[in-house]
């Protein structure tokens, strides 16, 4: 099937070819024409069915066989759920004598509702009238209808770019601009909610607590005084109005057969409406997966299947077991995968779909490569007949990881469609502020530029861009920026702000593209886009930090400011013309989507990129701290409990992004994500029955940095800077065949931590005397123990260089408020620092030991400056103990 040159290999990197592939036992053949005798009462109902091609198997027959009482049906990936659900709203009707309006299906979307609608009505012997007299909803839809029914008018108000902007205009009245992200925020309000407690109930027992609850209160009141409700409302209120008897007791009567969809997504609030529903008759039938659980961040609970049985005792357990999607190899994987978790019910899925291809593996040394991978082997594919391009899907785990696929699609012109996220990398609102001012620096007149150049420097959009305007009128300046520094609504500090700001931007086309962010970051982005308390670790900044570091890596390429640029701009030109070609011509294309999309959906051919340590597993489930706005979705409070729930969660994930394909599979691990080396996944060496030790860094680790992944790249790596891992790593991939390899070196990789933000004169203070640091350049090795601290409180501030005139303070004169600064340790360490008076650059030298004398010059020499390119010299430097190079 693949080429003699092909980058793929039937085994992931660090598997010995002695491991057999997984695979999943052949179902049995036999379905309801052999097990449902002719004789029996219910043979002419599955007769019809028969004649129209649905043939049931053993499971499917028994959960549609089911009459009254609670009734669990756990639905494999890919075993026909949704025949059997329809298939049971008709057998009810025709065999069972049920009045259609009598079934009550629930299910989470409105594509997933009108295919049920659809599918009953294409039953045989189901009447047009009945088939509309089944009630086939969402949960959104079956409480809204409620809601109406009962005189609630209220409009809905479910767009979150407005939501994000009245929350802002709240963040701004109240004095807290840089208190909050409104993501966060509404993300907190959202599990708060789901759990069915009221915004009355927030917690309150801290000051961010306190201030959290005050604005999220004001965000009611704006949609009380202008009778809106949003989508959670619509939930609460249902679930609050059905505690009423006078309101529960006439739709009990009513839906005598209670049917949900996707049981395992459902949240406290959903499954409390479900319970009351079905209270008074108890007949209710769950369908889910509980290893296809991956919504807990939206509020889903694993529990509602795992303890279905418990919550109704005496309930029936149906498993729907044999698969009709994928190669029984494809199948094995993923199986074998899932088989990992603890928090499971015990099923195995037989196969029964086509024959396909054994799933393929390949290990490309960074996400740039894996893309040109990928590209490459589809269009292959394509070019020879072996699939089109609807047939492929590309998966992966979060928005920014699509970043580079993304860009060779583009460039290489193929067609495709890309589900949920913005249209290009570059233009969305995270990036866009970084590209104007690199485009600031170009041509410091660029009108579409000067907006996102306001917010940083915390100057109102509207009201900036209009004295800009009257000023430039009054008298052109070469910098427009420049007009706010005479604005009399400015501080003066903020005016001497601006003056600053122009001479950085006029400093970024001197730079590297790279090192052009790396210093907005340092001097002003990554502090104007934390805010809070830097130590609560929230899932939007996981994903903030994640893209722009995303950023990073794809600016290495480039050489000049110009050149990436002139890229961006292209891409995104491009890409609006093959938009507009598919729009009008709906052409065949490649889809590409987050895994979290891609549930529920099937694919003759699926690409999984970014199938490593830190990607899936993603890093949020790979360190102690848990994000604040999804710890109010998880059940089990204990530390260990929760790391242990977000593992299981990404090994859920993963099973779903293999469950995907049907016939072929091909799975990617860059060697290397955002410059760090990166494991293969340990889910992937798992499922070949490899014994992955896990060393998950625990809350000391993560403060000390005392931390090494796992995996063949890294298993013998000891605190004196051997790197036997390292040879280790390069045998074994040899020995599979595959040469990519991420390769070593310095990095410039500086961490500094970012104080809490403070509010109002503390807050301008803060602003003023920015947290400027002297920087370092750092070697692979420090690079591990500084990287991923932010659940600690320590936020990246990315120093990629220091400028003339930036001070020196030591570690000791840090806040006051740490408690680390005052006690911490250093030590002497040799170093190469660059001979410039006006270069503060320093490079780690290799240590030979624990000791920390200056080591001779190298046979080749000191390196030449990264920032300069001038000579460096020996030296020394104090610099916090580690815990690695010495004590």
């Amino acid at each position: 099937m693949l080429s003699p040159n092909s980058t793929f290999y039937p085994r992931p990197l660090g598997v010995t070819p002695a491991a057999s592939l997984p695979q999943s036992p052949s179902a049995p053949l036999e379905t309801s024409r052999q097990l449902v005798a002719s004789d029996e009462r219910d043979a002419p109902y599955f007769r019809s069915l028969e004649e129209v091609g649905i043939r049931l198997n053993g499971p499917q027959i028994s959960a549609v066989r089911h009459g009254k009482g609670p009734l669990l049906t756990l639905a494999g990936a890919g075993c026909g759920k949704t025949t059997v659900l329809a298939a049971r709203a008709g057998y009810l009707m025709e065999v069972s004598g049920a009045h259609a309006g009598s079934i009550l299906l629930v299910t989470f979307t409105n594509k997933a509702a009108t295919e049920m609608k659809d599918r009953i009505a294409s039953l045989p012997g189901i009447r047009p009238a009945a088939a509309r007299a089944v009630q086939a909803r969402t949960f959104h839809s079956f409480a809204l209808t409620l809601l109406r029914h009962y005189g609630v008018q209220e409009e809905i108000f479910g767009e979150s770019r407005a939501q994000h902007t009245v929350l802002k205009m709240l963040l701004r009245q109240n004095g807290m601009s840089e208190a909050f992200q409104p993501e966060s925020l509404l993300a907190m309000l959202s599990a708060w909610k789901m759990q069915g407690s009221e915004t009355s109930d927030l917690p309150e027992k801290s000051q961010e607590e306190r201030d959290a609850k005050r604005v999220l209160l004001g965000y009611e009141a704006w949609k009380r005084d202008r009778n809106k409700m949003d989508f959670d409302d619509i939930l609460l209120r249902a679930a609050a109005l059905l505690r009423d008897p006078a309101v529960l007791g006439p739709l009990q009567q009513r839906f005598q057969y209670i049917m949900v969809d996707e049981f395992q997504d459902t949240n406290s609030l959903q499954y409390e409406i479900v319970q009351k529903l079905a209270a008074a008759h108890r007949n209710l039938m769950v369908v889910g997966d509980d290893d296809q659980t991956i919504y807990t961040f939206n509020g889903a609970r694993q529990e509602s299947i795992l303890e279905f049985d418990k919550v109704y005792p005496g309930a029936r357990i149906v498993t729907l077991d044999i698969n009709y999607r994928s190669d029984a190899r494809i199948l094995g994987l993923g199986s074998e995968l899932v088989a990992r978790n603890k928090r499971r019910r015990d099923k195995r899925l037989r196969a029964a779909g086509h024959r396909g291809d054994a799933p393929r593996f390949a290990t490309p040394s960074n996400t740039e490569e894996e893309a040109a991978w990928v590209v490459n082997q589809l269009c292959q594919q394509v070019e020879e007949g072996l699939h089109t391009y609807r047939d492929i899907a590309i998966l992966h785990r979060t928005a920014s990881s699509s970043r580079a696929i993304f860009e060779q699609l583009v460039l290489k012109d193929v067609p495709f469609v890309q589900h949920g996220a913005s249209p290009v990398f570059y233009d969305q609102s995270l990036i866009r502020p970084l590209m104007d001012h690199m485009r600031l620096s170009l041509n410091p007149r660029a009108v579409d530029a000067l907006p996102s150049a306001l917010g940083p420097l915390y100057v109102s959009r509207d009201a900036g861009l209009e004295w800009i305007q009257r000023s430039e009128e009054q008298q052109a300046k070469k910098y427009p920026l420049i007009h706010l520094a005479k604005w009399d609504k400015l501080k003066p500090f903020q005016q001497e702000q601006v003056k600053e700001r122009i001479k950085l931007i006029k400093s970024l086309t001197k730079l590297k593209p790279v090192i052009a962010i790396q210093e907005m970051r340092r001097q002003f982005y990554d502090k104007y886009m934390e805010s809070g308390d830097p130590s609560i670790f929230t899932h939007y900044k996981e994903t903030m930090l994640e893209t722009l570091d995303e950023f990073e890596a794809a600016a290495k390429k480039f050489e000049t400011v110009e050149e990436f640029i002139q890229f961006a701009d292209e891409l995104s030109r491009r890409h609006r013309e093959m938009e507009s070609l598919r729009r009008s011509q709906d052409s065949d294309a490649v889809q590409l989507m987050t895994i979290h999309r891609a549930k529920g959906l099937e694919f003759p051919c699926v690409y999984w990129i970014g199938a490593s340590e830190g990607i899936v597993p993603h890093s949020t489930a790979l360190r102690q701290d848990i994000p604040e706005d999804q710890k109010a979705a998880l059940t089990v409070q204990q530390t260990d409990a929760e790391l242990d729930m977000a593992l299981e969660e990404e090994r859920r994930l993963a099973y779903v992004a293999i469950t995907r394909a049907k016939q072929y599979l091909y799975i990617t691990s860059p060697a290397s994500h955002h410059g760090k080396p990166a494991d293969v996944s340990r889910f992937l060496l798992e499922a070949f029955g490899m014994e992955v030790p896990d060393k998950r860094k625990n809350r000391e680790e993560s403060q000390t940095g005392n931390h090494a992944p796992y995996g063949s790249g890294s298993s013998n790596w000891k605190g004196n800077g051997n790197t036997n891992g390292k040879a280790n790593s390069n045998e074994s991939r040899t020995r599979n065949g595959n040469a990519a390899y991420a390769r070593s070196g310095s990095r410039l990789q500086g961490r500094d931590a970012v104080s809490p933000v403070q509010r109002g004169a503390d807050q301008r203070s803060a602003i003023r005397q920015s947290d400027r640091r002297d920087f370092e350049v750092l070697d692979e090795r420090d690079e591990d123990r500084l990287s991923e601290r932010r659940g600690s409180g320590v936020i990246r501030n990315h120093t990629a260089f220091s400028t003339t005139g930036v001070n020196q303070a030591a570690s000791s004169s840090n806040s006051s408020g740490s408690q680390s600064s005052g006690t911490e340790r250093t030590e002497t360490v040799a170093i190469w620092k660059c001979s410039s008076s006006t270069c503060k650059a320093w490079l780690r030298q290799k240590p030979d030991g624990p000791s920390a004398k200056v080591s001779k010059k190298a046979a080749s020499g000191p390196p030449a400056c990264p920032l300069c390119s001038g000579t460096m010299e020996a030296g020394t430097r104090k610099v916090p103990v580690t815990g690695r190079f010495g004590r």
